[in-house]
């Protein structure tokens, strides 16, 4: 019992199509209702200024007693009338209220009159009819003249309220006889027309769980091409992430194999020897090894930052003040190797940007100059604003990079070739990918004087 009424909890509380389809027609079923009783009692209302019933009704009785001279018979047939007449109006219950009816001679004397009228004076004018309150509510009046008698028939006017209350119950068995039909359509076109999504459903949960191949499954709808291409295209997204995942994995273990290795000779060469200059030796590459894993973590750490797709938030910086105070922490290194560091930047630079990575970008670029510029060189940075953003430049005069292997900088653990300087091959695809999570680019150029290698980084 308790599974069944968690069964029908589910089932009335989850969102369902069919159901949504369901309720869409009957609050359609409501609009039309709505919309057919104002356009049948906009009809009503035109009806009863341009063609009245009440005149027809009272043309017809009129004509009928031109020709009756007779006192009685004119009351006979007037009296027989009204019974008939406001019979037959309870019966359809079309229109409210009875008809009142009173026959007159020319010269005004009563001969007969609707029992509801008593002493009451009906007021009429021939050839139009007239508005009179009469038993506490307004009556058209009908008046109508033959050679011996005046007829005069009252009609209750209808309101407004009473007019649309009658139509919009006049209309209801006919929605409901209609909308069962209806529904019955709709559901079992709702259900047919999504049986092609539940047969992807359980094509999809046939597959297996680490399974990213495309989804293989023939659409041959109009209105499912476009959800199985975005599958594909979701998967192979997702195939070639955990490829470079994987392969970035297998890099990193295998980049920090080395200094592990070197961390584990050295710490062998201080625990077994007693020769000072080798513990000396083996010291310094220990403390070399240490520095060179603790600067590859850090980098891993830092592009797995920048891979994450949750961003602090952006802030308003004055981009030139916070390059000189950078650029201030990184003078001691180049004032030891005797490098000239410069920044050409205006005074103040506004700019709304995400700090961190901007940080990854400078810090980066000017590691990799301070490394490879040999003593008494050159690094000059600029920073200027560009027609959208921000354009930040690193240059150097040092030994720059081969044209054929430039296209291969930015690759994950790349370091190049014709060199001496170690490094994790992490600092440029750390740039790269900085300068995509600001939505901007890192472009590689020409350095000073004729030597070395830029760096030019577009930040919008």
């Amino acid at each position: 019992m308790t599974s069944r009424l968690k069964s029908a909890h589910i089932f009335f509380t989850q969102p369902s199509l069919t159901r949504r389809g369901v309720a869409s027609v009957l609050l359609a079923f409501l609009v039309v209702w709505a919309v057919l009783s104002l356009y049948v009692f906009y009809n009503v209302k035109q009806t009863i200024a341009n063609d009245s019933g009440l005149q027809k009704f009272g043309n017809a009785l009129t004509l009928s007693l031109a020709d009756v001279k007779e006192r009685e018979l004119a009351s006979a047939m007037i009296a027989s009338t009204a019974i008939w007449t406001n019979i037959r109006r309870r019966e359809t219950g079309i229109l409210p209220g009875s008809l009142q009816f009173e026959l007159l001679t020319l010269d005004g004397q009563r001969i007969f009159a609707s029992a509801q009228l008593n002493n009451l004076t009906v007021l009429g004018t021939s050839g139009r009819l007239v508005e009179q309150e009469l038993l506490a509510k307004t009556h058209r009046v009908y008046q109508g003249d033959t050679p011996y008698w005046r007829l005069r028939i009252a009609e209750p006017v209808r309101s407004d309220a009473e007019i649309l209350r009658y139509n919009s119950r006049a209309l209801v068995p006919y929605l409901l006889l209609a909308l069962p039909i209806v529904l019955l359509a709709v559901w079992f076109s709702v259900r047919h027309g999504l049986r092609p999504l539940k047969q992807l459903a359980d094509h999809l949960a046939a597959r297996q769980a680490h399974a990213l191949n495309p989804v293989d499954f023939e659409a041959r709808h109009q209105e499912l091409k476009p959800l199985v291409n975005s599958l594909d295209s979701m998967l192979m997204q997702l195939r070639q992430k955990v490829e470079r995942e994987r392969a970035f994995v297998q890099d990193a273990a295998h980049e920090i194999r080395t200094p592990m290795a070197v961390i584990t000779a050295q710490a062998h060469v201080l625990a077994h020897t007693a020769n000072a200059q080798e513990r000396l030796v083996a010291q310094q590459h220990l403390e070399q090894a240490i520095a060179r894993a603790s600067h590859l973590a850090q980098q891993l750490l830092e592009l797995a930052a920048l891979d994450d797709a949750k961003r602090p938030p952006p802030s308003t910086i004055d981009v030139a003040q916070w390059l000189r105070q950078l650029l201030a922490q990184a003078a001691p290194d180049a004032m030891a190797r005797h490098i000239e560091l410069s920044l050409e930047a205006p005074d103040r630079v506004i700019h709304t940007v995400e700090v961190p990575a901007l940080e990854s970008i400078v810090q980066n670029l000017l590691y990799n100059a301070l490394r490879y510029v040999p003593q008494d060189g050159m690094v000059v940075v600029t920073l200027h604003c560009a027609a959208q953003g921000l354009s930040l430049s690193v240059q150097d005069d040092g030994p720059g990079i081969a044209h054929g292997e430039r296209a291969r900088v930015f690759e994950r653990f790349y370091r190049g070739t014709g060199h001496e300087v170690s490094g994790s091959g992490l600092g440029l695809a750390i740039v790269q990918q900085a300068a995509f999570r600001l939505g901007g680019s890192v472009h590689i150029g020409p350095g000073l004087a004729g030597r070395g290698v830029g760096f030019t980084v577009q930040i919008y």
